[in-house]
């Protein structure tokens, strides 16, 4: 499977809005680890950089946990794995509030939810209860407990695993927590070599000893901040509103992508287009994360696979004409 974006270096010469660390170094970082999983780890650097959520979607044992974990390990920043269980609530995520008997008064100790990367490890095996609690973290980047609002570290990202719903153990995310995450992926298996080279590097050491951090999460801001602003011509933006609104009328979907979901294409593309070393955005980088930022938006209904939902959004893409 090819890059998402091809990074010819010239690319990257005199332009002076892009990041003074190319955010490929996080990339390639991560790529010590997991062999062969270029496209994957785009993705994720793609969605940390649009300050979005991610959720990897797959079988046990083909690097969920190792990505997010390899990913958390490149930055030097704060960094919180929660394993997520049927017996956890969501207490044990935001944190509480402890009365302290000396001084007769309750004080806020934070969860594990206060930190730049949140690993939320199977996070299908919790209640939706639990997962619910995430909610309000994803969305406005605080937490609110017993009517006191504390604001989360910047960056703040939840990379997400969880295993197919029909795993036993497991319980579906809530429409609403799907929705949070800007990107959803699988990594599949690898490749004959590639998990051949896997063997290699893991028969006497754990892979994830060699991966040192590339850059500070002071960094990774400047990179956000340079997403944000970048430009998106009225044309893009209008196209994107077009595959928006085709959703809506596919006989299929239970209810099309919502304005959420438009605004989320829109950051990822940026990101894309800064990951590829470019300072503007192009229809091609809508079309590239199409699939990764509205598929599990569309996966209800009268859809029955994934496949499905998938070539659904290719015919969309297919049919609406760029501006």
């Amino acid at each position: 499977m090819s890059e998402l974006h091809p990074r010819p270096e010239e690319l990257r010469r005199g332009v002076s809005s892009l990041p003074t660390i190319d955010p490929y170094t996080i990339v390639r970082a991560v790529e010590v680890v997991l062999k062969g999983q270029t496209p994957a780890i785009e993705l994720a650097v793609i969605a940390m950089l649009a300050e979005g959520h991610l959720l990897i979607e797959d079988i046990p044992g083909v690097g969920k946990t190792t990505l997010a974990r390899a990913l958390a390990a490149a930055i030097d920043s704060d960094a919180a794995r929660i394993q997520f269980t049927p017996d956890l609530l969501p207490s044990d995520i935001v944190g509480a509030s402890v009365f302290r008997p000396q001084a007769g008064v309750f004080e806020f100790t934070p969860g594990p939810i206060f930190a730049n990367i949140v690993i939320a490890d199977e996070i299908n095996r919790a209640s939706p209860k639990t997962q619910s609690a995430l909610l309000e973290s994803m969305q406005e980047s605080h937490v609110t407990v017993d009517g006191q609002t504390y604001r989360l570290p910047k960056p703040f990202m939840v990379v997400a695993t969880q295993n197919p719903y029909e795993m036993e153990g497991t319980y579906p995310l809530p429409e609403a927590q799907r929705d949070r995450f800007m990107v959803r992926m699988s990594l599949g298996y690898p490749g004959a070599e590639d998990e051949v080279r896997m063997l290699d590097s893991q028969e006497l050491s754990d892979p994830m000893d060699k991966i040192t951090s590339v850059v500070t999460a002071e960094q990774v801001s400047q990179m956000v901040s340079t997403v944000r602003s970048l430009h998106a011509a009225e044309s893009v933006k209008r196209y994107i509103v077009d595959l928006a609104r085709a959703t809506r009328s596919m006989p299929e979907a239970k209810l099309g992508v919502s304005p959420r979901a438009g605004i989320q294409l829109l950051r990822a593309a940026k990101s894309a287009a800064v990951l590829a070393g470019r300072q503007y955005v192009i229809p091609d980088d809508v079309q590239k994360m199409v699939p990764h930022v509205w598929g599990h938006k569309l996966s209800y209904g009268r859809f029955t696979s994934e496949e499905g939902v998938q070539a659904a959004l290719a015919q969309i893409v297919a049919r609406v004409a760029v501006r």
